[in-house]
């Protein structure tokens, strides 16, 4: 064999094989026993994996079945009992619950993004960003057009018609952490408001959507694998995917990816029914109207989801994604359209500046508790306060990294359905890249408009009732024996202008608040016809008190008045006579993009539940778009919008469980990857026993082995390094047990504590963790001295983690290694193709045979 300058392991010659690393049996140095290849260890040998899935097929006439049975079933029963819980328990255990991970696992939320960005721009500028999804040979299926609108329409399309206006504006009018400061310019706020929007809407939120697209498209066109969640796993567990672990991987994706679809389409239809009482009033805001747009929607998705990718689905969204771009190119010529781009060019720059220090925070000293003492330092604003809500945090970008997570699953997937035949470099341009670039501009457009509307109103007086109207400290009964006296302007708690700019006396308004108008009318007018105002002003009867400048005269729209669902029509009706029909051809992008979201989410489903069958039967797809529309209808008619935002904050919370799923599938990408160059060999050295397989085999021996090692793990550890020589052997072994006693023994005195507070105690669980860490770190320097003992693959940080969560596992393993003899590592490149031969046939068979 011939060897290169980094002393690799080469496959032997007879195999015809192209990896660096690809031996079909192992070859053996020296006295070390040879150990097969183990059993499920995931083989990397560039020909196609074989998918060894459960499988349940029927075929009677027209009704079609081909489903894993195990993972249908189950998904259909949780969704039923967990739509039950929803309806029953409201939105409030969730709202909880996601208030209690916001508080908890904000840093794992806000970290976990940032390492997946990071990885995926090692990916993008590393050798790895050459290789296909699919074969080497193989081309695009769809064109960068028709993939682009595809990706887009199923990814955030219709969140950016409900988003694109509203949260610019909430963050401008709102209170938040970054806006907090009162001396801030108000451009400087309109910035961040716009700042915030694409931190939400940025790298961070697309990058889970690329991590799952890459790596099951990897390993479905590459190695011919099953398009499914559980297949993310095989570079960790190899064959194990196909067992119960799997299973539940597939069952928890179904339930996100339904709940994430069938909220948007219950929560959506209210926005669509918002839109048409707007063009119409006759057309009521109404649960029933409602459920007639969800079934209309699904039929339409059900048809589509019918006709499959090529057809229907490609057709729908190539649709959604002209008539978003007609939308958003009109509004930008008739907007002021150097100032869109004036804006769009800033908000960029102030993004890239920012991004690192947004992507990174965690709100700790908001989570933590209030800043009492502000006030001595001078530090405190008029509510006694010195920094932003507390709540911000959990209400949005918690929110927003939930909701993304959430629907990883779903998009990844799809998004990697219709990229075979693209580089992992293309791929990352055309779902992360592009994708911010178009959904930035979009925000810009948008944002800036309603931005600028919200301005124009306050020019003109208007103003919101339920925001102003407790300025005034009386009734309108009393106003008219009030304002009898003028000295009643500057009277205490009886002031027209309590606000911001009011004078210390309370008798002027700034110029840019809501009251100007009525006060300029107070002071030019009598007494009699300000009392009047004012009365009118209560009523809501005034000019500056609605939503807009008049009845007929919507070139005005006030829309801090108005609920998220009003605020992208009135923005757009600002437009003089497009307005209406920019109205009419938004609903219907609207529809249609949600139509695209639940075809493709319908599809997906079916793939999951098909054991990743790329074409599942007609009979599963009509089926699974019918329990899209039949679950938001349910949640509507029974609970309205609190059940359907139970059922979303429900996917939210769900998203911290996921949250931990991609962070190995994160590491898998990356392993499949540096597999599939050489730069892991996979037909390494590796241990006989899996970190899983005392869950996963019917083998007792791994059973008794992991529980006995729950409490002897110190013994265990003895003999494992005594048998490998390894000096500090006992010391070692005892410095675990005293941890590991330690820490059980201060755990129970914490749980005596909790029912005898009187023997102050109280904090002593810190020691016990500190034991636990104590001992954790021994396991860990045994695993990682064993496995580089033998050449294994792997690092001290997989080893911590090992340790930390299954130490049992990590002695079971360790034990097996010991007791068979150890594992040989590779014959390097420089040792003879004779030599190996040599060894393999004075290897002892009956021991290789033992150990099989």
């Amino acid at each position: 064999m011939a060897s290169d300058d980094k002393g690799s392991y080469s496959a032997i010659p007879d195999t015809g094989m192209t990896e660096k690393y690809a031996p079909p049996y192992p070859i053996v140095v020296g006295d070390h026993l040879p150990v097969p290849p183990t059993k499920g260890r995931p083989t990397w040998k560039g020909a196609q994996i074989k998918d060894k899935s459960i499988w349940f097929k029927c075929d009677c006439g027209p009704f079609k079945l081909k489903l894993n049975p195990i993972v249908t079933i189950s998904s259909v029963l949780i969704i039923v009992a967990f739509i039950l819980w929803c309806v029953l328990a409201q939105e409030h255990s969730f709202s909880s619950a996601k208030t209690w991970i916001t508080q908890t696992f904000t840093w794992l939320y806000v970290g976990s993004q940032d390492v997946w960005a990071l990885v995926i721009i090692a990916i993008y500028f590393s050798k790895y960003g050459k290789l296909k999804l699919g074969q080497d040979d193989e081309e695009p299926e769809f064109n960068d057009g028709t993939w682009f609108a595809m990706l887009f329409a199923c990814g955030v399309g219709v969140g950016l018609f409900f988003f694109g206006v509203a949260e610019p504006l909430w963050h401008y009018v709102g209170p938040n952490r970054y806006t907090r400061d009162k001396y801030m310019p108000d451009n400087e706020v309109a910035q961040w408001a716009m700042n915030v929007t694409f931190f939400h809407w940025g790298i961070h939120g697309w990058i889970v959507y690329v991590i799952i697209g890459i790596i099951l498209g990897f390993l479905t066109f590459r190695k011919g694998m099953p398009m499914t969640m559980k297949t993310c796993f095989y570079p960790l567990i190899g064959d194990r995917i196909y067992g119960w672990i799997g299973d539940l991987i597939d069952i928890f994706s179904i339930m996100t990816t339904l709940f994430g679809v069938c909220t948007s389409l219950g929560l959506g239809t209210i926005q669509v029914n918002n839109g048409l009482n707007y063009l119409n009033e006759d057309i009521a805001v109404s649960t029933t109207n409602q459920v007639i747009i969800i079934w209309a929607i699904t039929a339409v998705a059900t048809t589509s989801v019918i006709t499959g990718v090529g057809v229907g689905i490609r057709r729908l969204s190539e649709i959604c994604f002209g008539i978003g771009m007609v939308i958003m190119l009109m509004v930008l010529f008739l907007e002021d359209t150097w100032y869109v781009l004036n804006l769009y060019c800033q908000s960029i720059g102030f993004y890239i500046q920012w991004i690192i220090q947004l992507g990174f925070h965690c709100d700790a000293f908001e989570l933590s508790e209030k800043s009492y003492g502000a006030a001595d330092r001078g530090r405190a604003y008029t509510d006694g306060e010195g920094d932003g809500p507390a709540d911000w945090m959990d209400e949005w970008t918690i929110f927003y990294w939930g909701w993304w997570i959430s629907w990883s699953p779903f998009v990844g997937m799809f998004i990697a359905k219709i990229s075979r035949g693209r580089t992992i470099r293309q791929f990352i341009n055309g779902a992360l890249t592009a994708p911010m670039i178009y959904t930035f501009l979009w925000l810009t457009i948008f944002g800036g408009a309603a931005i600028k509307t919200e301005r124009l109103a306050a020019k003109e007086g208007l103003c919101c009732p339920k925001w102003h109207g407790n300025t005034l400290g009386f009734n309108s009964t009393q106003l008219e024996n009030a304002f009898s006296d003028l000295s009643v302007r500057t009277r205490e708690g009886l002031t027209l202008c309590n606000g911001p700019g009011a004078t210390p006396e309370g008798v002027a308004c700034a110029e840019s608040s809501c009251e100007w108008p009525l006060m300029k009318t107070f002071l030019d007018k009598n007494v009699d016809a300000g009392v009047q105002e004012v009365i009118d002003y209560i009523n809501g009867n005034m000019r500056w008190l609605g939503k807009y400048k008049g009845k007929d005269d919507k070139s005005y729209a006030k829309l801090s008045c108005m609920g998220s669902e009003e605020m992208w029509f009135a923005t757009i009706s600002t437009y003089g006579d497009m307005g209406p029909f920019l109205c009419i051809i938004s609903l219907v992008g609207i529809i249609l993009y949600f139509v695209t979201s639940s075809d493709s989410g319908s599809l997906v489903i079916d793939i999951m539940s098909a054991n990743g069958d790329q074409d599942p039967p007609i009979t599963q797809r009509v089926f699974w778009a019918l329990v899209e529309g039949a679950t938001a209808t349910a949640l509507l008619v029974a609970g309205e919008s609190e059940s359907l935002k139970a059922l979303q904050t429900a996917s939210i919370v769900a998203g911290l469980p996921y949250t931990i799923i991609m962070c190995f599938v994160t590491m898998a990408t990356w392993r499949a990857l540096a597999m599939e160059t050489g730069d892991l060999n996979p037909c390494g050295p590796d241990f006989s026993v899996g970190l899983v397989d005392p869950f996963t085999t019917l083998r007792p021996k791994l059973w008794f082995g992991c529980i006995k090692n729950i409490v002897l793990t110190p013994l265990s550890l003895y003999e494992v390094l005594k048998k490998h020589n390894k000096t500090g052997a006992a010391a070692q072994a005892i410095m675990a047990a005293i941890c590991w006693v330690a820490w059980i023994a201060l755990i129970i005195t914490e749980i005596v504590y909790i029912y005898h507070p009187d023997l102050k105690l109280n904090g002593i669980y810190s020691l016990a963790w500190v034991f636990f860490l104590g001992f954790v770190t021994l396991v860990t320097a045994a695993r990682s001295s064993i496995r580089s003992h033998y050449g294994m693959n792997g690092n001290p940080i997989e080893d911590f983690f090992a340790a930390l969560f299954v130490y049992p596992c990590v002695m079971v393993q360790l034990e097996t290694v010991s007791e068979r003899g150890g594992l040989a590592p590779l014959m390097p490149d420089n040792a003879s193709q004779d030599g190996a031969s040599d060894v393999l046939k004075n290897n002892n068979h009956e021991n290789m045979e033992t150990l099989a």
